[in-house]
């Protein structure tokens, strides 16, 4: 029997309505459901071929337990191992080499002192910072936000750099990125699950949450959507994601890569909506069971995007991208 277990915290609507999903395609030796842990002991296998994680970025014990299941051969999505390494300033420097357009972007020390350090930590750290340079690169308005993490908490938009250095002293040890507001006329949220299925949707960010998930208000042209398409691919395969979204803020005509960090991005009914829901469920599933059918025993069984496949080869990123080895199935709602 290949055991599918899908391991989440306080979202109920996505993780049930996916192993009940799953389990009513009865396919042969396959079985869907909630992760158990009652034991974990170093070097040992779980029970588990396959684990979709919603939650081990909230739960340093649950991050850790995917590590050794994953080194025992479960194949864990997305990769753990990755995700502990991954974080927003990085992806965009990533994102230029790939030659995808990102907002001017810096990334500022924590305003706090990080604990256990003190001013003999920062020898590196010049003093003051230049601000100035970093203003005249990002320009303003300018967004400030976590260089890692999401769900919009601790975001700023600011317009001035006296409301930048005020709100900067609410931060404590965050670290924080300064980034360029692109000021867009189209906004697109999309899915991309198995680096294969891709689902671009509609998004007003500056909705409230509940509404933002928008139908035909962009009237996005074809041109458009299969560059959205393209870089969508691009930054999934290299950064190796199983399930992530990314988000394009689209000005003149070009789509801005604004975040693409989010390895258990929102899939709850009352915020996706009926349609996207449903084909949220549909793809996971369908992943699963692929993901189930293909396990290795005692193999590795992650995913490793080319960024770190091409860097264990010694070779550079550059803007060589891999051809993409797949048939692309895109939607758009």
């Amino acid at each position: 029997m290949k055991r599918i277990g899908i391991m989440h915290g306080m979202e109920r609507s996505f993780p049930d309505a996916l192993i009940e999903r799953i389990n009513s395609k009865n396919e042969p030796g396959i079985q869907a459901e909630l992760v158990k842990i009652d034991k974990c002991i170093q070097g040992e296998s779980t029970p588990y071929h396959v684990i979709l994680d919603r939650i081990s970025q909230d739960v340093p014990f649950y991050r850790a337990y995917l590590k050794n299941a994953a080194l025992c051969g479960t194949a864990v999505l997305n990769n753990p191992f990755w995700w502990s390494a991954d974080e927003k300033f990085f992806n965009n420097c990533l994102a230029i080499r790939l030659g995808i357009p990102v907002p001017k972007t810096c990334l500022l020390p924590s305003n706090q002192w990080p604990t256990d350090t003190s001013e003999a930590s920062f020898r590196n750290l010049a003093m003051p910072l230049d601000w100035q340079g970093m203003f005249e690169y990002t320009g303003l308005p300018v967004y400030m936000k976590p260089h890692a993490g999401g769900g919009w908490k601790n975001v700023f938009q600011l317009d001035t750099q006296d409301g930048f250095f005020q709100s900067h002293q609410t931060t404590g040890q965050l670290v924080m990125l300064l980034q360029e507001e692109i000021k867009f006329e189209s906004y697109f949220r999309v899915y991309c699950i198995g680096q294969r299925d891709v689902r671009i949707m509609e998004y007003e960010p500056r909705n409230p949450h509940h509404l933002r998930y928008v139908h035909n208000k962009f009237n996005a042209d074809k041109k458009l959507l299969d560059t959205i398409l393209d870089y969508t691919y691009r930054l999934n395969e290299a950064l190796g994601y199983d399930f992530n979204t990314v988000e394009f803020a689209v000005r003149d005509g070009i789509p801005y890569a604004i975040d693409f960090c989010n390895p258990a991005p929102d899939a709850d009914i009352h915020s996706v909506g009926q349609e996207n829901f449903d084909w949220v469920i549909e793809s996971a599933a369908n992943m699963c069971i692929r993901r189930a059918k293909s396990h290795r025993e005692n193999a590795d069984n992650l995913t490793w995007g080319t960024y770190m496949k091409n860097a264990t080869m010694g070779m550079a990123t550059g803007h060589d991208v891999p051809k993409f080895g797949h048939t692309p199935e895109i939607e758009k709602a």
